[in-house]
């Protein structure tokens, strides 16, 4: 009996762990049923053209989180609809000036004919989606409709992430109706759809011990605040294109007046190198608009009859050409040069009340970049010059200036919201994390001026630093360069070209094309222990770092303002960036065992 007993409880403990293995392990569903897409409209591409609005009831909040994660893929502005119905014409005049429109709804909200009518007259001349959640008895209502229709029958926080997902393609659909609602919405019918852009939808899919992770992260960036290496930080990671860990620590600054959100915005320093000015060349070199091994001189014409205008564009790209490594601009600055007040003579804004001379970078800085000393070429030596070059080399080949083009060809259509220079002229700085209180040059607390003191000078505009970014958008971005050029349904470079600019080009050295690799010296563990061979990313001077992995299909970002309230380099002595990227790694192995 005492056996049998045994049994019977060794029995009962597998089921239960088996239960949970699989409910850890099981693929997450998307109940999401996508009607109505003939036109492939959903997941919606192009967001560079659209103007988008989604439209619901103020009193739904089981509905709320559904913008929060359609804000994740592009700007998207929330209008209410009005309780009375003799309010929806102030409601259409709202909505004029948005061309793609989507109505968050409970299927109870069906049966208001006034409100069907309203959206019905929004499709002409835009692009509609309905979003409803609820008893599907009740889609015969929508019969006449003929645009996108996003149906999930529940009506809980992880349907309409889902559903939200499912518009952009953060996630596939592949639901179909389980029965007949009416003669449109038969048994079985749905489109199917695949994955384009990231997933926001937590970690049971991959079977990762989020806990676990977590507690170890938050320890690392425990002992990071305390040590003073950082007031702050966002980690996030991304694995097969699953936002896996996101999580903001600590504060803006160490007077703990505001937390760090996951949404801040931070200094990139030389992450601009591989984020703004090395796509901006990837593109060029693919439609054969410049040749790397060309020169300066054959692009830039103030290099001839310099000592660099037989420098050739790979020697640039690879910290190969022989330039010096920096030029301490601030250092050499005359009395005249800076005011507190700005005016055509003092145009330039290089921090709050701090203004550089106009014209200063063209006549002064770009000059002696120029006849700058030049060593032998072909010895690997990191030069800030290199990015300040291939800048102006992108410059002249596109006609625009690179902070418009980067916008232009990538950011925007990406669905990238805040990266880009100068973020002061388009966000409020409380969402932009500062960084070194500069008592030095420009005698101020720097928050959305780049810290860099030569990129500052440039009027915050760099090749090698001057880009701001918060997580969310670098993962966009981190998640392109995994998919070897794609994302959102979109081609931005060919494959071979990320191949080229990202694997080892040197004979030298471990880089890339503009991108820092993983180091073959096993004994600097960089960018970490566990990071494997093709690891590809970079570094940044305030404290940042993003590392994309192919072979473990992760992407890994880290940001932190380190130079605050001055330059410290306990962030790198402690190895918080490393450890961080190693606890994922570990958690990632764990859930393959």
């Amino acid at each position: 009996m005492k056996k049998l007993y045994t049994v019977y409880l060794l029995v009962a403990f597998l089921g239960v762990a088996h239960e949970a293995y699989t409910r850890q392990h099981a693929p997450r569903v998307n109940h999401t049923v996508l009607l109505n897409n003939q036109t492939r409209i959903v997941p919606l591409r192009d967001l560079q053209r659209r103007n988008i609005a989604y439209i619901m009831y103020n009193n739904e909040p089981a509905l709320s989180v559904f913008g929060e994660i359609l804000k994740r893929y592009a700007p998207a502005d929330a209008l209410p609809i009005p309780a009375q119905a003799d309010a929806y014409r102030q409601l259409d005049g709202a909505l004029k000036f948005y061309n793609t429109l989507v109505f968050v709804l409970n299927t109870a909200d069906l049966a208001n004919k006034r409100l069907l009518q309203l959206i019905n007259a929004q499709a002409v001349g835009k692009e509609v989606i309905l979003a409803v959640f609820g008893d599907g008895t009740k889609l015969a209502e929508l019969d006449f409709f003929h645009f996108p229709i996003a149906w999930n029958p529940e009506i809980t926080e992880t349907a309409v992430k889902n559903s939200a997902m499912s518009i952009f393609g953060g996630t596939a659909c592949t639901a179909r109706l389980p029965q007949s609602f009416s003669a449109r919405y038969a048994s079985g019918a749905g489109f199917t759809t695949e994955q384009t852009r990231l997933e926001y939808a937590g970690v049971d899919a991959l079977g990762i011990d989020h806990t676990r992770l977590e507690a170890k992260i938050d320890a690392i960036l425990a002992e990071a605040i305390r040590e003073r290496a950082t007031p702050g930080a966002v980690v996030m990671a991304i694995k097969s294109g699953q936002v896996i860990f996101e999580k903001a620590y600590g504060y803006h600054t160490y007077d703990r007046q505001r937390r760090t959100a996951v949404s801040d915005i931070f200094d990139l320093a030389s992450i601009t190198k591989i984020a703004a000015t090395t796509p901006a060349i990837m593109r060029l070199t693919e439609r054969d608009i410049i040749n790397l091994d060309s020169t300066m001189g054959y692009y830039l014409l103030q290099a001839q009859g310099t000592n660099k205008k037989d420098t050739k564009l790979r020697d640039i790209m690879l910290h190969e050409a022989g330039f010096v490594p920096f030029i301490a601009f601030y250092q050499h600055l005359k009395p005249g040069d800076l005011s507190t007040d700005s005016s055509a003579a003092y145009a330039v804004k290089v921090a709050d009340s701090c203004y550089i001379r106009t014209g200063y970078y063209e006549d002064i800085m770009w000059p002696t970049m120029l006849q700058s000393k030049l060593n032998a070429s072909g010895s690997y030596v990191y030069s800030d010059v290199s990015m300040y070059v291939m800048k102006e080399i992108a410059e002249h080949q596109t006609g625009l200036p690179i902070q418009d083009y980067i916008q232009q060809e990538f950011y925007r259509p990406l669905g990238m919201q805040t990266a880009g220079y100068l973020p002061r002229r388009r966000f409020d700085k409380s969402h932009i994390v500062p960084t070194e209180n500069d008592k030095t040059f420009r005698k101020t607390l720097l928050q959305g001026y780049v810290h860099d003191q030569g990129a500052a000078m440039a009027g915050g505009i760099a090749g090698h630093a001057g880009l701001f970014a918060s997580a969310n958008d670098l993962a966009i971005y981190g998640q392109l360069l995994l998919n070897r050029g794609t994302y959102g349904g979109e081609r931005y470079f060919k494959a071979e070209t990320i191949d080229l600019f990202t694997s080892r080009q040197s004979a030298t050295s471990r880089r890339g094309l503009g991108f820092d690799r993983w180091d073959p010296d096993t004994a600097k563990h960089y960018p970490s222990n566990l990071a494997s061979d093709a690891t590809f990313g970079h570094t940044g001077y305030t404290g940042t770092c993003i590392w994309i992995d192919p072979k473990a299909q992760l992407v890994y970002i880290f940001l932190s303002n380190r130079v605050h309230p001055a330059v410290s380099n306990k962030l790198i002595s402690l190895n918080i960036r490393g450890r961080v990227q190693d606890a994922l790694y570990e958690a990632i192995n764990a859930s393959k065992s």
